[in-house]
C-alpha cells in the first residue's frame, strides 16, 4: 500500500473518530423465525454542502451508499458484515476514538458472519 493511501485511509479513520459512528444494531423482524436480526453499520455524517467529501471517502472505499436526509445532512452508509470488516480492517491502524468500539464490531461481524443468530452459544454472544 502506498504512502498515498495509508494518508487517505488515516484522513478517513479520523473523519469516522469525529463524525461518525460505528453501530451494531438489534433490529426486530416482522416475518420468519428469528424475530431479531443483527445489523453492522459504518455511517458517516456531514452537513450536506460537504456531500463531495463523502463521495471521496465512498470512492476511496469502494463501499457504502451516500444520501440526503431531511435535517441537511448527508450521510454515507457501509452495511453488513463483511463489508464493515473489510472498512474496520483497513481503518483500525488509524482510529484513536473509537478504537475499542471498532475492534468489538470487527469481532462481533466475524462471528455473526459465520453462524446464524440462533446457533449463536452464551460465550459467542457474550465476546
Amino acid at each position: 500500500m502506498g504512502s498515498r493511501s495509508k494518508i487517505n485511509l488515516a484522513y478517513i479513520a479520523g473523519f469516522l473518530d469525529g463524525d461518525g459512528s460505528i453501530m451494531l444494531q438489534i433490529k426486530k423482524r416482522k416475518e420468519g423465525k428469528s424475530k431479531i436480526r443483527f445489523m453492522a453499520t459504518i455511517c458517516f455524517y456531514q452537513d450536506t454542502r460537504h456531500e463531495k467529501d463523502l463521495y471521496w471517502i465512498q470512492q476511496i472505499l469502494g463501499k457504502g451508499y451516500s444520501s440526503q436526509r431531511n435535517d441537511g445532512m448527508f450521510e454515507l452508509r457501509i452495511n453488513g458484515y463483511s463489508s464493515v470488516r473489510d472498512i474496520l480492517k483497513m481503518l483500525k491502524p488509524y482510529l484513536k476514538f473509537k478504537r475499542i468500539q471498532a475492534e468489538a464490531l470487527f469481532e462481533a461481524c466475524s462471528v455473526l458472519s459465520k453462524k446464524k443468530y440462533k446457533t449463536l452459544d452464551t460465550e459467542e454472544l457474550i465476546f
